[in-house]
């Protein structure tokens, strides 16, 4: 017998509805004999679905859903609207995210159309996803690259995934790759490009450091601001997710891989790369108590990462149509490059980039980078019958 139950999205909830424990579990199921498969922390995800830690839920709305099959949980997902998304597009579009299911037509569709009834009932009429609550965390679903093991904040699917989102009437409306990158020598051309805009007295470089991680972060997001505004999917940063990131970042911040890149004393292109969590936490199985934490702390901080993602890379539009920094990106590609071998990082993970950005895919390609995953994200019309649960 099959059935979906509501979860609850705050533990003040859990009378209300299913337990969460499941929703996270379930993926024990899912990816049973996968060897490549990243649980996420625990306390990490249960913090990012509580609407009193996630400042997400101060624009946003989310339900989550488990399907159980006697008695057992074999697929969940998470329906959710961002208010920020609807004020900028006013397209009435709706997300569904964390969709993790078995090999099952009947168990996908029942999770869907549940998440579906509820995106109706808050007057949605388009369903787009996977998409964990907004644009601004995990983004699509795993379409090709099955054989390695996804980065911090990147999702995982099994093959047929995507196949059972088809199956219940979605099409794609947009690819978005991650990019494989080996810490190395760069070639003789991106040297030399490096070297042309180190020689310009106004171009200063510095790292980011703890002492100045709320300016910098504050810094990041103006980047993201700036240079992704024009993205596809776009929205911006609120400035109590700036907050936020701030405090996450703490933990995580490595000088050595990030670049903020000064003209003439103004800010004006930044890159940041952040360890790779799912490298150090993948025998943790989710939990970092009791003894989970030492060991990531002393992976963390002692033994130090073998691998990183680089989230962000941006150049402010001002002067990205400059021809005299025209090199601005890959002085950065270079620069953080070196910054991973002084660190004894090794390999890297450059996502994600819009299929259709040519010029960002080109340069990324150029440094040696190959393109070695492949995201989808769907999209369907929403019909008017059905109701919210």
């Amino acid at each position: 017998m099959l059935r979906v139950v509501a979860m609850a999205v705050d533990t003040r909830q859990l009378p209300l509805g299913g337990r969460i424990g499941d929703f996270l579990n379930v993926v024990d199921t899912v990816y049973e004999a996968d060897p490549v498969f990243v649980r996420p922390l625990d306390m990490d995800l249960k913090d990012r679905l509580n609407p009193r830690k996630n400042p997400f839920f101060e624009h946003g709305e989310a339900a989550l859903f488990c399907a159980y099959e006697n008695g057992r949980p074999v697929g969940r997902i998470s329906a959710s609207i961002d208010r920020e998304h609807l004020d900028r597009y006013k397209d009435a579009t709706g997300f569904f995210g964390f969709l993790d299911t078995v090999d099952d037509e009947e168990v996908a569709r029942a999770l869907i159309e549940r998440a579906e009834g509820w995106l109706r009932g808050k007057g949605m009429t388009r369903a787009r996803g996977p998409v964990s609550l907004n644009i601004n965390e995990e983004l699509g679903c795993l379409v090709d690259g099955f054989d390695t093991p996804p980065y911090l904040l990147m999702p995982h699917h099994r093959p047929y995934q995507g196949g059972l989102i088809e199956k219940a009437g979605y099409a794609k409306v947009k690819d978005v790759y991650a990019w494989s990158y080996k810490v190395g020598d760069v070639i003789k051309r991106v040297k030399t490009a490096h070297d042309e805009i180190a020689k310009m007295p106004e171009v200063t470089v510095r790292k980011a450091s703890l002492k100045t991680i709320d300016h910098d972060v504050e810094l990041l997001v103006e980047f993201f601001n700036d240079t992704w505004s024009d993205n596809w999917g776009f929205v911006p940063f609120t400035r109590a997710e700036v907050k936020k990131m701030a405090s996450d970042f703490r933990l995580l911040l490595m000088p050595d891989m990030t670049c903020i890149v000064n003209i003439d004393g103004e800010p004006a292109a930044m890159a940041i790369a952040l360890p790779n969590l799912n490298e150090l936490v993948g025998d943790l199985h989710g939990k970092l108590l009791p003894f989970g934490l030492p060991k990531l702390l002393w992976r963390l901080k002692v033994k130090g990462p073998k691998s990183a993602r680089l989230i962000l890379l941006g150049i402010r539009k001002k002067y990205r149509l400059q021809r005299k920094y025209a090199g601005l990106t890959v002085f950065m590609y270079a620069e953080m490059n070196d910054g991973a071998r002084r660190v004894g990082v090794e390999r890297g993970e450059l996502s994600w980039t819009l299929e259709d950005n040519g010029r960002i895919n080109a340069g990324i390609a150029l440094m040696g980078a190959k393109r070695y995953k492949t995201y989808r994200v769907y999209e369907k019309a929403l019909s008017n019958g059905g109701a919210a649960s």
